[in-house]
């Protein structure tokens, strides 16, 4: 899941990610060393009680227990970082062990991405895609600090999350404005009344050092890593802040550490509608070659756009019936596709959800792709995901944006897409009334003498556009960032099932051949 939001619905679609604090500003040696002096030996000394595994709860997005191989436990680390010493936070953590003991390497640690998704439950899920590298490599996750199990933020009942899925997230007068910042504002004190003492401690930086201290109480003299979406930007900073300490790490489906919440807005208005492009072209292929019926979308384009556009206008004034009893609203159905874009196997999906919505006057697979992209069970209840979401990017941002700069960025994000922009827009205004003072402008993520780290971008990626896998290379610095592009669909290059892909990033992993700068996959 992308980064920031002007409420729950938007969530889907804004991508700024800017992470870093005052410590993570200083040289690589002394913020390291100040890092791992600061953590009492009480927490670097503990050992770990590993455990059969129950079900996820709730909060971390439910599901059955992942069976016998899985353990897990809970890492304590301090709440507060700059005093060590004022009390702790529990971290979830869960863990696979290697199966063929005597070549293992160590931890591979993975972070998914959201920020707000439980690790805990994401890994076991997965852990198919992982199984040549689990031969090695013990597969460890975790919820970071302030999700699911990790003292995860919780803002709102279900009724109040449905509420705000539902909402306007485009006003289009004054009135609209009002009653938007209205229901922000309640929002905001829902978390601060619910959530208020941890707050202030879900940033990234104090999520790459619980990251380090996981790593020591694991017995790991480097820290193996795998992230994805957000997980790239903490496996950036992590960097930073413990060059030394950087084994072999892979960073897929990569975010822009040289953006500002605007521009990172704006690249991903631009990569949505060029996902959505790329599947209306294939819907229409598709159904010309299997003698379909023509695609709801028309020949695309502009065209296909302008329908879409047009279905979004339509729900705004009157929402779309569901079997459920529930009503399609314009910004739920937005997500909807936003969620089915995510992946290239969810496109048929998309194609069978807008059929339904434009021939049929019917909203129930858009609503079902709504609720699955936040957390929603099938009996109404929510994942902490979402007010995770929130609160990481608010405390880790510093711009505190107004319903004036949104309406001034308007034009442009209207011009990058018709479908998407105003969504992105309006969405600016999400950390506007949070209670915590955000931390900083802009990550820092150069990690001069850190070992090799593999970057990988894909061409198509619609959350993390292409260009920040770049980026972010030449950010961790000359002989650090290694490029690798794969050509195609999708949001991340290695669960996508590329061979190319998958025998680069497992032969860095295991055997620590680091590929040529620039290599591609296609």
């Amino acid at each position: 899941m992308p980064k920031n939001s002007a409420r729950l619905s938007a969530l889907a679609l804004t991508t700024a990610v800017l992470v870093a604090s005052t410590a993570a500003c200083q040289g690589g040696d002394s913020t390291e060393a100040a890092a791992a002096d600061a953590v009492p030996a009480a927490l670097t000394g503990q050992r770990l009680d590993w455990r059969s595994c129950p079900a996820p709860s709730t909060a971390q997005g439910g599901g059955p227990a992942p069976g016998d191989a899985w353990q897990c436990a809970t890492l304590k680390a301090p709440r507060d970082y700059a005093a060590p010493d004022e009390g702790t936070l529990d971290i979830a953590l869960i863990r696979k062990k290697a199966t063929d003991e005597k070549r293992r390497i160590g931890s591979l640690v993975y972070n998914f991405g959201g920020p707000g998704g439980s690790g805990v439950t994401t890994l076991p899920g997965l852990a198919k895609d992982y199984a040549k590298l689990n031969s090695r490599y013990d597969l460890v996750s975790f919820d970071p600090r302030g999700v699911g199990a990790s003292s995860g933020v919780r803002c709102l009942d279900a009724e109040g999350v449905d509420a705000m899925s539902a909402a306007d997230a485009t006003p289009d007068d004054a009135a609209e404005v009002r009653k938007m910042r209205a229901e922000s504002k309640a929002y905001t004190a829902a978390c601060e009344k619910n959530s208020g003492k941890v707050l202030p401690h879900v940033d990234t930086v104090s999520a790459a050092r619980d990251m380090d201290l996981m790593r020591e109480v694991l017995g790991d003299d480097k820290l193996h890593y795998f992230g994805i979406s957000y997980g790239t930007e903490l496996g950036g900073v992590y960097a930073h802040l413990f060059p030394k300490k950087v084994g072999r790490a892979v960073l897929d489906a990569v975010v822009d550490p040289t953006e500002d919440p605007v521009e990172g807005a704006l690249a991903q208005t631009k990569g949505f509608q060029l996902a959505l492009e790329n599947f209306m072209k294939d819907c229409t292929r598709t159904a010309k070659a299997q003698g379909l019926p023509a695609c709801p979308t028309g020949k695309g384009g502009a065209e296909g756009s302008a329908r879409i556009a047009a279905l979004l206008k339509k729900l705004d004034a009157e929402p779309l019936p569901t079997k459920s009893g529930r009503a399609l609203t314009e910004s739920q159905a937005l997500t909807g596709v936003v969620a089915a874009l995510y992946s290239k196997e969810q496109w048929p999906l998309l194609q069978v959800a807008l059929t339904e919505a434009m021939g049929m006057g019917a909203g129930d697979t858009l609503l079902a792709l709504n609720d699955s992209y936040l957390g929603r069970d099938d009996k109404g209840r929510y994942s902490t995901m979402n007010d995770s979401n929130r609160a990481i990017n608010c405390v880790d941002d510093r711009q505190r944006y107004t319903e004036k700069d949104a309406r001034a960025h308007l034009p442009e994000f209207r011009e990058a897409s018709p479908v998407f922009g105003a969504y992105l827009a309006w969405g600016l205004t999400g950390c506007s009334d949070w209670p915590v003072e955000g931390e900083t402008d802009g990550p820092e993520v150069s990690a001069k003498g850190a070992a090799p780290i593999l970057v990988a971008g894909t061409t198509g990626d619609p959350a993390t556009p292409y260009e920040g896998a770049r980026k972010m290379a030449a950010a961790l610095g000359e002989g650090v960032g290694v490029n690798v592009t794969l050509k195609g669909e999708g949001h991340g290059g290695y669960n996508s099932g590329n061979p190319c892909l998958q025998r680069t990033v497992d032969a860095y992993l295991l055997d620590s051949e680091v590929p040529a700068d620039g290599t591609t996959c296609a």
